[in-house]
């Protein structure tokens, strides 16, 4: 399990890479190799054009060392080399960006309730892939273009000194003026980079929202308000694209300038130092060489730069936005979970939102194993967030939440939500077949044991009718179904689960009569011997139940069974009284408050 990832780039870079650092290393020391055929070739050249200088055409013997040379330099420095760089990234780097989108993916699943209803899931789904390949590409500019550009230059500083150390120094100094400048540039360069990925990740989630919408875009008449809309965005990436190009143009003049003066510098050097008979014909060629190696290698470093910088921009908005520290996290010793008979016990609970907002206050209370105990209230009341309470979808703020005497932040969230089966009020279902979907509720069920599931769910009679029957593929979130349909898929998931516990969000309130009255015997069927917990929206399905709670501003106000409620008069009087059409209302009305 991913619990922890690193939230700075550098170290999470490392936590990949940290089990391959014996090919990190070599890899690292190939990219310096590579950095050697530049100035080996100059000096062989050197040696070449001295040679036929001095030697007369019936002595040339040696060039054919020097050819071979020549080619072996090649060979070793350039193809193998390569190469080699070649098969290594060949052999790691699928391997290592899988595990990065891998394990991100795990951790961000990890993530609190309130996490993803902050964030768009196509916008979580874009950052995950985004990470990856800009991480990809930073470890390549890093690995191969910026070593071997270190190598080459610092080989080129020992070639120029050995040769006249007044190049040498040309060179170095120019270097510091040349490094210095585009360092003080780079970090208007990062800024700018950041605000461009920045407007693209705000235009991605747009997009994805709007998409998600496109039916009420439809239903509204709202397509050229959304074409507008998305305009603005689309001005705010170019305005950023436009600014940071701009800059890149500016900055690549100035550095183009510095690359000319450069090679001015060293030309005229040599000029004169020809001119008084301090270096040979071969120097000019290796010093003339190596500066226009130098000037290229430094030009298209400046160039990578630019990608580096984009990339890094990319990569540190999309771990800043899914790398945050879970709200809910399993402790180090943490048991499983054993249901023995389905006893749930809040002690003393106290649980606020973000912000402050409060719903219990000490709450204590007990259901025994294998009751039936409806929630009702009015919306917003505290019974949803009793049920995500007890699966540890939020953490109690103080006091303990109970099953079977085991604190459940004392147990694995695995565990817990293991014993649980959850029947949704608006249940969404994943874009694969129907077969999958409901075998979602277990996984290692076989094909017969689903078919089962569906057809005690009543999910069976429509599935049989469709073309491609269960492989049917529902669409994105089960788009394809009607709300009746989903929700039979989701209670034939539950059959197939079998869990000790049951949650039902008025699970049949999509359902026509008919097909409801035959569910509802199997839902009946599969509370048997299962603590059970329904959130009522009809007061009607509260009518069996062992046990009503009565939910008010996060305060259990009544107590009882439907007849023992009705009698007193309270709340749960008042809503049965004021229930339209067989539901409850919203909220209270001037009258009730």
């Amino acid at each position: 399990m991913t619990n922890y990832l690193p939230n700075h780039l550098g170290s999470f870079m490392w936590h990949f890479l940290k089990p391959y650092r014996g090919i990190v290393i070599l890899f690292i020391l190939f990219a310096l190799l590579a950095g050697f055929w530049g100035p080996f070739n100059s000096l062989l050249i050197k040696s070449f054009i001295n040679t036929l200088a001095e030697k007369t055409s019936q002595d040339l013997s040696s060039l054919y060392w020097i050819a071979g040379l020549l080619v072996l330099n090649f060979i070793v420095f350039d193809n193998i080399t390569w190469r080699t760089l070649g098969y290594l990234n060949y052999k790691y780097q699928a391997i290592i960006k899988n595990q990065i989108i891998s394990q991100t993916f795990e951790y961000v699943l990890g993530g609190s309730t309130q996490f993803f209803q902050d964030n768009l899931s196509g916008r979580i789904a874009d950052q995950i892939t985004t990470l990856a390949d800009n991480l990809e590409i930073i470890l390549h500019r890093v690995s191969v273009d910026f070593l071997r550009g270190t190598s080459l230059l610092v080989v080129s500083f020992i070639t120029a000194y050995f040769v006249n150390v007044l190049f040498f120094y040309i060179l170095f100094l120019w270097f510091v003026a040349f490094a210095s400048f585009s360092i003080w540039m780079s970090a208007r360069l990062v800024q700018l980079s950041d605000d461009h990925a920045s407007s693209e990740s705000q235009l991605s989630g747009q997009l994805v929202d709007s998409l998600a919408n496109q039916s009420n875009i439809r239903i509204f008449s709202r397509k050229i308000y959304e074409v507008k809309r998305m305009n603005t965005f689309f001005r705010l990436v170019q305005q950023a694209f436009q600014r940071k190009e701009l800059f890149i143009v500016l900055l690549c003049c100035a550095q183009g300038g510095m690359i000319a003066v450069m090679m001015g510098l060293a030309s005229i050097t040599l000029i004169y130092l020809y001119g008084k008979g301090l270096v040979s014909i071969g120097d000019f060629a290796l010093i003339l060489g190596l500066s226009m190696e130098l000037g290229h290698m430094m030009w298209y470093t400046m160039y990578q730069v630019d990608q580096f910088n984009q990339a890094l921009g990319k990569a540190r908005q999309s771990l800043n936005a899914l790398v945050i520290p879970h709200d809910i996290k399993d402790k180090s010793n943490a048991s499983q979970l054993v249901v023995t008979q389905g006893r749930i016990e809040f002690s003393k609970v106290k649980f606020h939102y973000q912000g402050g907002y409060s719903l219990f206050q000490n709450k204590s209370v007990t259901i025994e194993p294998g009751q039936k105990v409806g929630l009702v209230g009015y919306s917003g009341s505290g019974k949803s967030t009793f049920v995500n309470l007890i699966l540890r979808l939020y953490e109690v703020v103080d006091g303990q939440i109970l099953i079977d005497g085991q604190n459940l932040a004392e147990v694995t969230q695995e565990s817990l939500r293991q014993a649980i089966a959850m029947i949704p009020q608006d249940p969404t279902l994943f874009h694969r077949s129907l077969m999958d979907n409901i075998r979602y509720g277990r996984t290692d069920a076989t094909d017969e044991e689903v078919i089962l599931a569906s057809r005690k769910a009543h999910a069976h009679e429509f599935i049989s009718l469709l073309p491609e029957g269960y492989k049917t593929l529902v669409g994105e979130r089960g788009v394809k179904l009607s709300g009746g349909q989903r929700q039979r898929i989701a209670i034939a998931r539950a059959i197939l689960k079998n869990a000790p516990i049951l949650m039902l969000d008025e699970a049949t309130s999509q359902l026509d009569s008919i097909t409801e009255s035959n569910i509802q015997e199997s839902l009946w069927d599969l509370m048997q011997g299962k603590t059970t917990l329904i959130v009522a929206h009809r007061l009607s399905t509260l009518l069996h139940m062992d046990r009503i709670l009565v939910f008010d501003k996060g305060h259990i106000i009544e107590d009882g069974t439907h007849t023992e409620l009705l009698n007193r008069g309270g709340l749960y009087k008042t809503l049965w009284d004021a229930q339209v059409g067989g539901f409850l209302p919203d909220q209270q009305n001037e009258k009730g408050e």
